[in-house]
């Protein structure tokens, strides 16, 4: 996937989002919430898809939530597609994002995370 795509899972093995127990469901809608504003913050994207992978060879195999900004300039890099198609073409391609562009990422996700959970702690 693109730089700026962040990847959602529980801890526990689970392979549907209709195994969740109580505390993780009730945790899972902030969580989507707070990692896509991370990305759009740091991305600008036009849109921002979170989908939902679990996938295996032959059978579910674990919960993955994809949280992945998307811009003219990424989907004009894959032919125009959109949603699955787009995500499928990408994969295939196996293009990576330079791992130095994919550490600052990261590093400034961590800072802005750490914003949002404090200013979260702070309203309660």
């Amino acid at each position: 996937m693109n730089l700026g795509t962040l990847i959602v899972g529980p801890r526990d093995h689970v392979v549907a989002i209709a195994e969740l127990d109580d505390t993780a469901a009730a945790e899972l809608g902030p969580l989507l919430r707070d990692t896509a504003r991370v990305v759009e913050t740091l991305c600008r994207p036009e849109q921002t898809y979170v989908c939902m992978w679990s996938h295996g060879r032959d059978a579910r195999k674990h919960l993955h939530i994809a949280i992945q900004p998307v811009t003219a300039e990424v989907r004009a890099r894959y032919g125009g597609l959109r949603s699955e198609q787009l995500q499928a073409r990408m994969l295939a391609a196996g293009d990576e994002p330079d791992i130095t562009e994919v550490e600052q990422f990261c590093e400034r996700a961590r800072e802005l995370f750490r914003a949002i959970t404090d200013s979260s702690a702070h309203r309660s």
